[in-house]
């Protein structure tokens, strides 16, 4: 038994060392999670008749002397406040030049102090807005475009305020 070989000596040895697993290098290098962005949202048609419509419902509000048609969760609103003036607002936008798109006619307002855009109770393009064929749009830069329906809560408030 003296004859063996050295390397049988450690070979018990060996194998146990093989059985240990080996740690990861601390300086490989790690790949990143893949995370995939949102796919840009398709241009607008051509037409803005063809837009899609934004998804929310208007509701009519009454507080008071102060009547308002409110579209959420856009957070598109059209009041008759106080002093007998129309006030268009859009929550979360900048002050900035607001372009009305309607089936009889396009207009651009231009906002006021607070940011709302004011409007004449008898001015024509309110009277565009209630009526337009199935929807108007609003259309700010920077922002996408609001494409609405044209429901009764709209008309209601432009009557309180010229009543």
């Amino acid at each position: 038994m003296r004859r063996l070989s050295p390397l049988l000596l450690f070979a018990p040895h060996l194998l146990v060392i093989g059985c240990v697993p080996a740690e990861p290098r601390a300086d490989a290098p790690v790949s990143p999670p893949v995370v995939a962005l949102p796919a840009p949202p398709p241009p607008l048609a051509r037409d803005w008749t063809d837009w899609p419509r934004t998804p929310g419902d208007w509701r009519y509000e009454r507080s008071g002397s102060v009547s308002r048609a409110v579209f959420r969760p856009a957070g598109v609103s059209l009041a008759c406040e106080a002093d007998r003036r129309l006030r268009l607002r859009i929550e979360g936008r900048t002050a900035a030049p607001l372009t009305v798109r309607t089936s009889f006619n396009v207009r651009t307002l231009a906002p006021g102090t607070d940011g709302a855009f004011a409007l004449d109770p008898n001015d024509r393009l309110l009277d565009a807005m209630a009526f337009s064929r199935g929807r108007f749009a609003l259309q700010q830069a920077g922002a996408p475009p609001l494409v609405l329906p044209p429901w009764a809560e709209l008309g209601r408030v432009v009557e309180d305020c010229r009543a």
